[in-house]
């Protein structure tokens, strides 16, 4: 197998998973969903993964999910990977979905394990396929059983691997020996889809990220990237512990689009934090715990407008 790390992968290494954002009145934002995309590739993301699960793709509708689609790529088109979220656990909506993800002129696809049905490996296996052959797009994996309910096996992914537009794997499993195996036997690029282990990931042999905590401490993951790819484990390891506490907010406190809104307000890059029911706004308790985490990590918000106090 080759060195993975030894060139940059046409779909980025610091990959943001956007949030959609929306109007007070929960409309998408498209305005607001490009001006995010120029400041995070300003920022120093190469990829961007637009209605994720991190976008809220499961509560918007194609036409949304494709307006999105478009509002990123005619922002920050050739500047950097976008890459659409197209898996469901249906196979023939998401291969509807990710032909018109094509047509709009996206860079790769990312998809999901379906969840829900508790399909066996070999359904797995043909549902991955079958939506990689529907267009000449590269695909991403995402195998996340802790949404998904059932991982992709080792066994599986290296029967993928045989497709020649399956390239990628998003692993928010982390299975470490289980990812050795698959990379041993094949050349599937992996991403980092834990936030908090992406030093342990890319010293592995994984290339990147794909996060969340990178839409509020993008330039400092892009450092952490950067300086395991020189070799520097010194400052990798120093850029590691000081964004633990931001990890911590974004991530573990209140679901991650939701608290990845709420510190992007405070920040000034979004007006609102507003999500789509079944996820709701944190309360007063979460909103103390999580600028209790940020300020250990420095960065104290005026809540009432969005102002930094460090």
């Amino acid at each position: 197998m080759s060195d993975l790390r030894a060139h940059v992968p046409a779909l980025g290494t610091l990959l943001t998973a956007m949030v959609t954002p929306f109007t007070e009145d929960g409309k998408v934002d498209y305005d607001q969903a490009a001006a995010l995309a120029e400041k995070l590739v300003q920022d120093g993301c190469d990829g961007l993964v637009v209605t994720g699960t991190t976008g809220e793709t499961s509560t918007l509708t194609d036409d949304e999910n494709l307006g999105m689609f478009r509002a990123v790529k005619d922002a920050v088109g050739g500047k950097a990977a976008i890459i659409a979220g197209t898996g469901t656990n249906d196979t023939a909506h998401s291969v509807h979905l990710s032909q018109r993800a094509a047509e709009v002129g996206v860079d790769g696809l990312l998809i999901v394990t379906p969840y829900y049905n508790k399909p066996s490996q070999a359904g797995v296996r043909a549902h991955f396929e079958t939506i990689a052959s529907a267009t000449d797009l590269p695909v991403m994996l995402y195998d996340i059983p802790g949404r998904s309910s059932i991982a992709i096996a080792p066994e599986t992914m290296i029967a993928l691997a045989k497709h020649q537009n399956i390239v990628a794997v998003k692993d928010a499993k982390a299975d470490f020996a289980a990812a050795t195996r698959v990379m041993a036997e094949t050349d599937l690029v992996f991403y980092s889809g834990d936030d908090g282990l992406t030093l342990q990931w890319m010293a592995l042999g994984a290339v990147g990220l794909v996060g969340v905590t990178t839409h509020v401490a993008t330039s400092r993951f892009r450092e952490l990237i950067d300086a395991v790819n020189a070799s520097d484990l010194a400052k990798a390891r120093a850029i590691n512990f000081e964004l633990e506490p931001v990890i911590r907010a974004t991530m573990t406190r209140v679901q991650g689009a939701v608290a990845a809104k709420q510190i992007l307000k405070w920040q000034g890059v979004l007006p609102n934090s507003v999500v789509r029911l079944p996820l709701v706004e944190p309360d007063a308790a979460e909103i103390e715990i999580i600028r209790g985490d940020l300020a250990e990590a420095g960065m104290d918000f005026d809540v009432q407008d969005g102002s930094a106090g460090k």
